[in-house]
């Protein structure tokens, strides 16, 4: 089939950026939406023009590098990662609108490539667990409920691609924060700094510039793991605790 994509070229971070059309002919709707792009750029490449630069690493949904926002919905039109969205998802003829994450707290880096790394930072401000090393313990000492371990596991499952961010009218990463909050919250190994955990990593939060959150659910309707949306709620009961506490 034969595409029209409109994709945001920006050479550098502090350069001016635009939208520019590019045709392309002959895409088969086996391809990955990243294979897709590729091709495009083996066409740049070919003609001396820049390629398009993106961010993927496995291509298999399991990383969160390959986050896009695709007429204007990131990762695109199917609740998945970029790398596992396919061209038969669009039709012969389409323009496509390829656009980076917006948010202060993710700078473009050039064209589609964002730096994310204020996520990694709201996990170092307080995602750890005090535990003593050595020997591992015998699995089955200490009971967890299974309810408590499947909202665990449930919350674990973000890969950090910013989703979330991209599609919150705000760029709020409360639902990314409260997902981190949840995970380790759930567990005996979470408790000795879950009340000041959830207030160190807010803080680090609000100091990446990130917006705040209104409730209004386009994260988590975007968010290619379902995590679900209440993992907000637990991060407020857990602030609330933690208040209480003096922390």
């Amino acid at each position: 089939m034969n595409i029209t994509l409109n994709i945001w070229r920006q050479p550098g971070p502090k350069a001016e950026g635009k939208m520019v059309a590019y045709e392309l002919a002959g895409v088969s709707e086996d391809m990955s939406f990243l294979e897709m792009l590729d091709v495009l750029n083996e066409e740049l490449f070919a003609r001396g023009e820049q390629p398009v630069a993106f961010d993927s690493d496995c291509r298999e949904g399991i990383c969160g590098m390959c986050g896009l926002v695709i007429n204007g919905v990131a990762h695109g039109p199917e609740r998945t990662t970029t790398c596992q969205l396919h061209m038969r998802t669009f039709k012969d003829g389409d323009t496509i609108t390829i656009e980076p994450w917006r948010s202060k707290a993710f700078p473009i880096i050039k064209d589609l490539v964002v730096d994310r790394r204020a996520l990694d930072r709201i996990i170092a401000a307080g995602g750890y667990i005090s535990v003593n090393t050595g020997a591992a313990p015998e699995a089955h000492s200490q009971l967890i409920p299974k309810p408590d371990a499947d909202r665990a596991f449930e919350a674990a499952a973000c890969i950090g691609c910013g989703a979330c961010v991209a599609a919150c009218p705000n760029a709020s990463a409360m639902f990314f924060t409260a997902a981190k909050v949840t995970h380790l919250g759930m567990l005996p190994q979470g408790q000795p700094e879950r009340a000041a955990r959830v207030v160190s990593m807010l803080n680090q939060q609000d100091a990446e510039g990130f917006g705040g959150c209104t409730n209004i659910g386009e994260c988590a309707a975007v968010c290619p793991k379902e995590i679900p949306l209440d993992v907000i709620s637990q991060l407020n009961a857990d602030l609330r605790n933690s208040w209480a506490k003096g922390n």
